[in-house]
């Protein structure tokens, strides 16, 4: 895995967990299982762009700042 891709993994469950928001709380707004996302989170998956989109829109996190 990249660095660049294992960055923008663990800024996303930064912010989740800055939310306190579930693993499955998030998976659901984003429509992916909780698996899928731990899996993501976990670094085991490399998500698509439009579930990192998706993702991004669902924690307020705007893209440019998740690719910095």
């Amino acid at each position: 895995m990249e660095r660049e891709t294992a960055k923008i993994l663990d800024k996303i469950r930064q912010k989740r967990l800055e939310k306190k928001l579930s693993l499955l709380n998030l998976a659901n707004d984003v429509g992916i299982s909780h698996s899928h996302l731990y899996y993501i989170e976990s670094k085991k998956v490399i998500p698509s762009i439009d579930v990192i989109v998706k993702i991004a829109k669902s924690l307020g996190f705007p893209l440019k700042d998740l690719l910095d």
